[in-house]
């Protein structure tokens, strides 16, 4: 699970490529507004237009003072590896979130189902979690002492290969696919209508046909196998499958590892509702804490270890409630 925390970092000082495009439209934006000010003033009394004009030109100076100063922080953006500078703490980075974005950090946790203990956490710069499955799942499974773990996560979450290397660890992964298809939202047939027949290596369509495959590609790094059928430009069913020619389905090679993991949650949909309720409890709870500043130290590092001083925090106390106060300091003592 993963939860954006806020950063000793005002938004106002994070540049991306974006935000400074903005910020010197606006300037330059400015500068004429103030130019055709001082066309104007010229048409009020002499000593008048003077104290005008002189209380504009200061204000045009200001500005090019500003445009010179982001000019050199462009430079800078530029040149960092995500094309991103934060003034304040270098390391904090500008992420998209649910209510809007936030300059900040990306915290990941594991939780254990049965006590909500957090087992596994990390504080990455990274905005996005399809590269993370794989890592929290196998400090989770080491840190519990298991062969084998069920892992749970949300859409965010969802990469095949991610997936696939969670699995070669000993960890059975579970994350709803995102609901990405162009096809389905314009009321066609989804991937999901077209039977995969394992023995054959072919494809069943929702008319019949059977979809073989044709060839093989690499993209990516992915090896992709391409199937469609000869029979779709006379199929009565093709303007509910395809603007094209035919309908063409692609498979990844270890597309039955992804199959798998769907046939589990749709055998457990309860699943969802438990990763709900086990995992942003402790979130909610350490933001409580920690109050609307959230971390309070800069750079990646120190904050790694503010993190660790809360969710050492949150188990002990958690521990305490689960075994008393007695029973925990004797199991520490132990």
């Amino acid at each position: 699970m993963a939860a954006w925390f806020l950063a000793v970092n005002n938004r106002d000082k994070n540049f991306t490529s974006a935000k400074m495009e903005r910020r010197m439209a606006q300037i330059e934006e400015s500068i004429e507004r103030y130019l055709s000010a001082m066309d104007s003033a010229d048409r009020n009394e002499p000593e008048v237009a003077r104290l005008k004009k002189a209380r504009l030109q200061d204000k045009i100076e200001a500005l090019k003072q500003q445009m010179q100063q982001l000019q050199e922080l462009e430079s800078q953006m530029l040149a960092s590896p995500d094309q991103q500078l934060s003034l304040t703490d270098p390391d904090a980075r500008s992420m998209k979130c649910r209510d809007g974005g936030i300059v900040g950090y990306n915290v990941q946790t594991a939780v254990d189902a049965q006590h909500h203990l957090i087992v596994a956490h990390d504080v990455v710069t990274e905005g996005v979690d399809r590269d993370l499955l794989s890592t929290m799942a196998e400090q989770a499974r080491t840190a519990m002492g298991l062969d084998e773990l069920t892992a749970v996560a949300d859409r965010g979450y969802f990469k095949g290969e991610e997936i696939l290397l969670a699995q070669q660890d000993g960890v059975t992964a579970i994350v709803p696919k995102p609901l990405t298809s162009n096809s389905l939202a314009e009321g066609r047939f989804g991937k999901h209508d077209f039977i995969y027949m394992t023995k054959d290596d072919e494809y069943q369509c929702p008319a019949g046909q059977r979809l073989v495959r044709h060839y093989t590609n690499v993209e990516r790094g992915l090896t992709l196998h391409t199937y469609w059928c000869t029979a779709c430009p006379s199929c009565p069913k093709k303007a509910q499958c395809t603007t094209g020619h035919e309908r063409r389905i692609r498979r990844w090679e270890h597309e039955a590892v992804l199959e798998e993991m769907q046939s589990q949650l749709d055998r457990q949909p309860e699943m969802m509702r438990v990763r709900r309720r086990t995992v942003e409890h402790p979130f909610g709870t350490i933001k409580c804490w920690m109050g609307w500043t959230h971390f309070l130290t800069k750079t990646l590092p120190r904050v790694r270890t503010e993190m660790s001083l809360h969710v050492l925090a949150y188990n002990l106390k958690r521990v305490m409630r689960i075994l008393g106060i007695g029973e925990t300091i004797r199991a520490m003592r132990a």
